[in-house]
């Protein structure tokens, strides 16, 4: 049995902020990338409700874009998902719900990468990101 460590965390290493993405199964009759969605962690909690602890995630979602994997890479786009008013798209779910760990890369543009940009800004400086299937063989099961 492999354990796998899922990180929310505003100060990693005493450095700076750790927010994991996951896969979180959505629709469970579905195969493949079509069965789950990503989100982007913030916060792990519980709470006691009638005797029963209800461990609990707040996520930020992502939306695919389009209705298979792009078609250079093999490897499904997510963008973040906004509500009217521009807010990002949160949600408090059963950490049940969390699959595994998703590994995103960002879709770069034309532009250069500035130098000073660090890794753990990464989710908040790009508009899309690759769902990367090639991290490991469980990435590649599910994101096919």
């Amino acid at each position: 049995m492999r354990t796998e460590y899922i990180h929310a965390s505003p100060l990693w290493q005493n450095e700076h902020a750790c927010y994991d993405c996951v896969f979180v199964n959505t629709k469970p009759e579905q195969e493949g990338m079509r069965g789950f969605d990503i989100a982007h962690i913030l916060c792990f909690f519980s709470f006691t409700f009638r005797g029963i602890t209800y461990p609990c995630a707040v996520i930020r979602w992502f939306d695919t874009v389009g209705d298979s994997p792009d078609e250079d890479s093999g490897m499904w786009i997510v963008c973040p998902t906004y509500n009217a008013n521009h807010s990002p798209n949160l949600s408090i779910i059963h950490i049940d719900a969390i699959y595994r760990a998703a590994h995103l890369i960002p879709v770069y543009g034309a532009q250069f990468v500035s130098c000073d940009l660090k890794f753990y800004q990464s989710y908040d400086s790009f508009h899309a990101y690759y769902v990367n299937k090639y991290a490991d063989h469980h990435a590649f099961e599910i994101a096919f």
